[in-house]
Protein backbone atom coordinates (compact mmCIF):
# COMPACT_ATOMS: atom_id res chain seq x y z
CA UNK A 1 0.00 0.00 0.00
CA UNK A 2 1.19 2.94 -1.07
CA UNK A 3 0.79 6.06 1.08
CA UNK A 4 -0.09 9.16 -1.16
CA UNK A 5 2.53 12.07 -1.25
CA UNK A 6 1.06 16.02 -0.03
CA UNK A 7 3.25 18.44 -1.78
CA UNK A 8 2.38 21.27 0.76
CA UNK A 9 4.46 19.66 3.60
CA UNK A 10 7.00 20.86 1.55
CA UNK A 11 5.87 24.25 1.83
CA UNK A 12 8.32 26.72 4.04
CA UNK A 13 4.92 27.98 5.76
CA UNK A 14 4.42 23.67 6.69
CA UNK A 15 8.11 23.19 7.83
CA UNK A 16 8.76 26.31 9.69
CA UNK A 17 6.09 24.56 12.00
CA UNK A 18 7.69 21.35 12.15
CA UNK A 19 9.43 21.98 15.76
CA UNK A 20 6.38 22.52 17.48
CA UNK A 21 4.58 20.28 19.82
CA UNK A 22 1.66 18.91 18.63
CA UNK A 23 -0.05 20.62 22.10
CA UNK A 24 1.69 23.72 20.73
CA UNK A 25 0.28 23.34 17.28
CA UNK A 26 -3.17 22.27 18.71
CA UNK A 27 -3.39 25.89 20.52
CA UNK A 28 -1.94 27.74 17.78
CA UNK A 29 -4.82 26.06 15.54
CA UNK A 30 -7.42 27.30 18.41
CA UNK A 31 -5.71 30.81 18.45
CA UNK A 32 -5.61 31.30 15.18
CA UNK A 33 -9.29 30.65 13.34
CA UNK A 34 -8.37 32.85 10.69
CA UNK A 35 -5.18 30.81 9.88
CA UNK A 36 -5.03 27.72 7.80
CA UNK A 37 -1.81 26.66 7.93
CA UNK A 38 -1.85 25.00 11.51
CA UNK A 39 -4.37 22.27 11.25
CA UNK A 40 -2.30 21.83 7.70
CA UNK A 41 0.75 21.01 9.43
CA UNK A 42 -1.37 18.43 12.02
CA UNK A 43 -2.58 17.02 8.45
CA UNK A 44 1.15 16.61 7.68
CA UNK A 45 2.08 15.17 10.68
CA UNK A 46 -0.49 12.31 10.89
CA UNK A 47 -1.92 11.87 7.85
CA UNK A 48 -0.05 8.40 7.00
CA UNK A 49 -1.07 7.01 10.29
CA UNK A 50 -4.62 7.63 9.30
CA UNK A 51 -4.74 6.86 5.97
CA UNK A 52 -3.13 3.03 6.65
CA UNK A 53 -6.12 2.63 9.33
CA UNK A 54 -8.68 4.13 6.67
CA UNK A 55 -7.04 1.70 3.50
CA UNK A 56 -7.15 -1.36 5.10
CA UNK A 57 -10.67 -0.92 5.52
CA UNK A 58 -11.91 0.84 2.79
CA UNK A 59 -13.69 -1.57 0.00
CA UNK A 60 -11.90 0.22 -2.81
CA UNK A 61 -8.72 2.95 -3.04
CA UNK A 62 -11.79 5.28 -4.06
CA UNK A 63 -13.71 5.28 -1.14
CA UNK A 64 -10.69 4.91 0.73
CA UNK A 65 -9.61 8.32 -0.43
CA UNK A 66 -13.06 9.93 0.14
CA UNK A 67 -13.23 8.64 3.67
CA UNK A 68 -9.45 9.84 4.01
CA UNK A 69 -10.74 13.05 2.87
CA UNK A 70 -14.46 12.92 5.54
CA UNK A 71 -12.41 11.71 8.39
CA UNK A 72 -9.81 14.83 8.28
CA UNK A 73 -13.15 17.13 7.81
CA UNK A 74 -14.21 15.50 10.90
CA UNK A 75 -11.34 16.18 12.79
CA UNK A 76 -11.31 19.50 11.69
CA UNK A 77 -14.61 20.49 13.44
CA UNK A 78 -13.54 18.56 16.49
CA UNK A 79 -10.08 20.25 16.95
CA UNK A 80 -11.74 23.39 17.97
CA UNK A 81 -13.04 22.57 20.81
CA UNK A 82 -10.31 19.89 21.89
CA UNK A 83 -8.71 20.25 25.18
CA UNK A 84 -6.06 17.10 26.16
CA UNK A 85 -5.38 18.66 29.42
CA UNK A 86 -8.95 18.13 31.06
CA UNK A 87 -10.81 15.52 32.25
CA UNK A 88 -11.21 12.36 31.05
CA UNK A 89 -8.20 12.81 28.17
CA UNK A 90 -5.86 14.01 31.25
CA UNK A 91 -6.45 11.08 33.48
CA UNK A 92 -5.99 8.20 30.44
CA UNK A 93 -2.57 10.37 29.51
CA UNK A 94 -4.32 10.86 25.84
CA UNK A 95 -2.20 11.74 23.34
CA UNK A 96 -3.12 14.30 19.87
CA UNK A 97 -2.14 10.62 17.87
CA UNK A 98 -4.29 8.47 20.32
CA UNK A 99 -7.38 10.89 19.56
CA UNK A 100 -6.80 10.80 16.11
CA UNK A 101 -6.27 7.18 16.14
CA UNK A 102 -9.59 6.90 17.60
CA UNK A 103 -11.50 9.36 15.56
CA UNK A 104 -10.76 7.54 12.58
CA UNK A 105 -12.14 4.24 13.91
CA UNK A 106 -14.99 6.32 14.72
CA UNK A 107 -15.53 7.53 11.05
CA UNK A 108 -14.61 4.21 9.83
CA UNK A 109 -17.29 2.39 11.61
CA UNK A 110 -20.07 5.39 11.76
CA UNK A 111 -19.27 7.08 8.29
CA UNK A 112 -21.66 5.45 5.47
CA UNK A 113 -19.72 5.65 2.14
CA UNK A 114 -21.70 6.05 -1.12
CA UNK A 115 -20.55 3.51 -4.04
CA UNK A 116 -17.38 4.16 -5.79
CA UNK A 117 -19.27 5.71 -9.13
CA UNK A 118 -21.14 8.57 -6.95
CA UNK A 119 -17.84 9.89 -5.41
CA UNK A 120 -16.61 12.83 -7.42
CA UNK A 121 -13.86 13.69 -4.80
CA UNK A 122 -10.41 13.09 -6.13
CA UNK A 123 -7.34 13.40 -3.40
CA UNK A 124 -4.90 13.93 -6.25
CA UNK A 125 -7.21 16.84 -7.38
CA UNK A 126 -7.98 18.45 -3.69
CA UNK A 127 -5.42 17.92 -0.56
CA UNK A 128 -8.04 17.47 2.61
CA UNK A 129 -6.86 20.62 4.61
CA UNK A 130 -7.84 22.76 1.21
CA UNK A 131 -11.17 20.69 1.06
CA UNK A 132 -12.10 21.74 4.34
CA UNK A 133 -11.48 25.46 3.93
CA UNK A 134 -13.06 25.61 0.48
CA UNK A 135 -16.15 24.06 1.87
CA UNK A 136 -15.69 26.30 4.11
CA UNK A 137 -15.75 29.37 2.01
CA UNK A 138 -18.54 28.41 0.25
CA UNK A 139 -20.61 28.66 3.08
CA UNK A 140 -20.28 32.27 2.87
CA UNK A 141 -21.29 32.71 -0.58
CA UNK A 142 -24.48 33.96 -1.46
CA UNK A 143 -27.01 30.64 -2.04
CA UNK A 144 -27.46 31.43 -5.66
CA UNK A 145 -23.69 31.43 -6.27
CA UNK A 146 -22.82 28.83 -3.99
CA UNK A 147 -24.75 26.72 -5.89
CA UNK A 148 -23.65 27.52 -9.16
CA UNK A 149 -20.12 26.56 -8.33
CA UNK A 150 -21.01 22.95 -6.80
CA UNK A 151 -22.45 22.38 -10.51
CA UNK A 152 -19.76 23.60 -12.68
CA UNK A 153 -16.99 22.08 -10.00
CA UNK A 154 -18.80 18.89 -8.24
CA UNK A 155 -21.06 17.58 -11.29
CA UNK A 156 -18.75 19.35 -13.90
CA UNK A 157 -22.20 21.11 -15.37
CA UNK A 158 -21.89 23.24 -18.16
CA UNK A 159 -23.31 27.12 -18.25
CA UNK A 160 -26.15 25.68 -20.59
CA UNK A 161 -26.91 23.00 -18.34
CA UNK A 162 -26.39 25.10 -15.04
CA UNK A 163 -28.89 27.84 -16.77
CA UNK A 164 -31.55 25.36 -17.53
CA UNK A 165 -31.56 23.79 -14.35
CA UNK A 166 -32.08 27.31 -13.36
CA UNK A 167 -34.74 28.51 -15.47
CA UNK A 168 -36.76 25.38 -14.42
CA UNK A 169 -36.28 26.58 -10.98
CA UNK A 170 -37.65 30.19 -11.61
CA UNK A 171 -34.74 31.87 -12.58
CA UNK A 172 -34.61 33.86 -15.79
CA UNK A 173 -30.85 34.03 -16.44
CA UNK A 174 -28.90 32.89 -19.81
CA UNK A 175 -25.69 30.82 -19.97
CA UNK A 176 -23.21 34.29 -21.03
CA UNK A 177 -24.79 35.25 -17.21
CA UNK A 178 -24.02 32.22 -15.36
CA UNK A 179 -20.18 32.50 -16.99
CA UNK A 180 -20.17 35.63 -15.59
CA UNK A 181 -21.67 34.74 -12.54
CA UNK A 182 -19.77 31.98 -11.99
CA UNK A 183 -16.22 34.23 -12.33
CA UNK A 184 -17.32 36.00 -10.03
CA UNK A 185 -18.37 33.00 -7.43
CA UNK A 186 -14.77 31.85 -7.78
CA UNK A 187 -13.06 35.52 -7.62
CA UNK A 188 -15.37 35.66 -3.97
CA UNK A 189 -14.33 31.93 -3.07
CA UNK A 190 -10.75 32.59 -3.37
CA UNK A 191 -11.32 35.75 -1.30
CA UNK A 192 -12.69 34.02 1.33
CA UNK A 193 -10.08 31.41 2.00
CA UNK A 194 -6.83 32.32 4.35
CA UNK A 195 -4.38 33.74 3.55
CA UNK A 196 -1.63 31.21 4.10
CA UNK A 197 -4.43 28.53 2.40
CA UNK A 198 -3.81 30.58 -0.74
CA UNK A 199 0.06 30.71 -0.50
CA UNK A 200 0.30 26.76 0.55
CA UNK A 201 -1.68 25.96 -2.27
CA UNK A 202 -2.55 28.61 -4.78
CA UNK A 203 0.92 30.14 -4.78
CA UNK A 204 0.14 33.15 -3.69
CA UNK A 205 2.98 35.17 -1.92
CA UNK A 206 2.36 35.55 1.83
CA UNK A 207 2.87 39.07 2.85
CA UNK A 208 1.65 38.60 6.22
CA UNK A 209 4.35 38.00 8.92
CA UNK A 210 3.85 34.44 10.46
CA UNK A 211 1.95 33.89 13.69
CA UNK A 212 4.12 31.42 14.93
Amino acid sequence: MQIPHFPEAQHPLIKSLFHHSDQELLSLFQQNPDAGRFFTAIFCRYNPIVYTLIRHSARSPVQADYLFALTWRHIYYELGGLDLSNGEFAKEGLTLQNWLINITAYCINEIQLPPTEAIHYSLKATSPPLWCYVEQALDQLPPMLRLMVLMAQTFQWSETRIAAYLQAEGEAITPHEVANLLQEGYRMLEDKLPTDVRAIYLGENLLQGSTA
